[in-house]
């Protein structure tokens, strides 16, 4: 026999209360009931194991309470720890995160972002994958609150939060030619698609190159899919003038570096200096320690939640913007 659930009449009949009272406590509206009282409702809240029926509310008060956040490959420690961020300060907000995983795969991002926008959705937070223009369009035209994170979207008015991409790879090359290098080589996923950290980081790296006096070598970048970077630095380190120091432009393109590196019987950094864009959990215990140019993710986080919170509430009128924030560097053994 399945078990009756308990009601918010149940709740109120046991605490000697209104049910408009059990209702006003569970919206948090505290005006006008004494500290006893909000004690009492709490404690049998908790004896019956009352759960409020989040559906039925959503609809009384026409509203979801609800922000969809689509990452476009959470594999990525700098995603990760941005919606770790993001979802706890929206929570703080009583703001509930529905997190999906686009893959990279723009046709599983517009499925994502199609299935939120069904569910009525007060606000998207979109990692983009690369131009999903029409189901963006679609969003702005919606008038739904909407903030992008580390890729700008051309074309697009949004919120966009990101690293000064430029700057993380000169900073890079700079520290890398302090030490002496001078045959900097840099690796990067696949440019084609047109998105914007990996554009901005090559751009920033050949600038950096002709600041530091330092000719570029077309031989010396490599973006490709990851599955095949190995194969590219095996080319890289067949010419008769390899590098002797690698810049890797993500978490994910570094770990690639490392294997490879470690398969070659490289090491590091007598034989090359090893820079990686992205802050990594392993940074101060791999041997040895790795330099690397961190996001500040705490600040983009929060002013990510600051932003999509503040178009939800409407305080907010200004036009969109970009903001870019600066990176660290995090010099540590690898890039001596």
């Amino acid at each position: 026999m399945k078990k009756k659930s308990i009601t918010i009449g149940d709740v109120a009949k046991k605490a000697g209360v209104s049910k408009s009272t059990v209702s006003q406590y569970l919206n948090k509206r505290y005006e006008y009931m004494s500290q006893s009282t909000r004690e009492n409702i709490e404690q049998i809240i908790h004896e019956l194991n009352f759960h409020p029926n989040e559906s039925a509310r959503n609809l009384k008060n026409k509203k979801t309470t609800i922000v969809g956040i689509v990452v476009a490959n959470i594999r990525h420690a700098f995603s990760t720890e941005m919606i770790r961020i993001i979802e706890n300060s929206l929570e703080e907000q009583d703001i509930n995160v529905i997190i999906c995983n686009a893959d990279d795969n723009p046709k599983k991002e517009e499925h994502h972002i199609r299935a939120l926008l069904s569910r009525k959705v007060d606000g998207l937070i979109i990692f983009p994958t690369e131009t999903n223009a029409a189901i963006y369009q679609q969003i702005l035209e919606e008038e739904i609150p909407v903030v992008f994170i580390d890729r700008i979207v051309a074309g697009l008015s949004v919120d966009t939060i990101l690293l000064d991409n430029q700057m993380a790879a000169s900073l890079a090359v700079s520290t890398l030619a302090a030490s002496g290098h001078t045959k900097i080589a840099m690796l990067t996923l696949p440019t084609q698609s047109a998105i914007s950290p990996r554009i901005e980081r090559i751009e920033g790296y050949k600038t950096a190159l002709m600041a530091c006096e330092i000719p570029f070598n077309p031989d010396f970048i490599c973006s490709a899919e990851l599955h095949t970077l190995q194969a590219g630095l095996t080319n890289m380190f067949q010419l008769a003038d390899k590098p002797n120091a690698l810049i890797a432009g993500n978490d994910l393109v570094l770990r690639e570096v490392l294997q490879f590196l470690k398969v070659q019987e490289l090491t590091i950094p007598s034989d090359v200096a090893v820079i990686g864009i992205d802050d990594v959990s392993y940074a101060d215990i791999y041997q040895p320690s790795l330099t690397t140019i961190a996001q500040p993710t705490e600040k983009m986080g929060l002013k990510v939640a600051a932003l999509i919170l503040n178009r939800l509430q409407h305080k907010n009128k200004e036009a969109p913007q970009i903001y870019r924030f600066a990176p660290e560097l995090k010099k540590r053994d690898s890039s001596l």
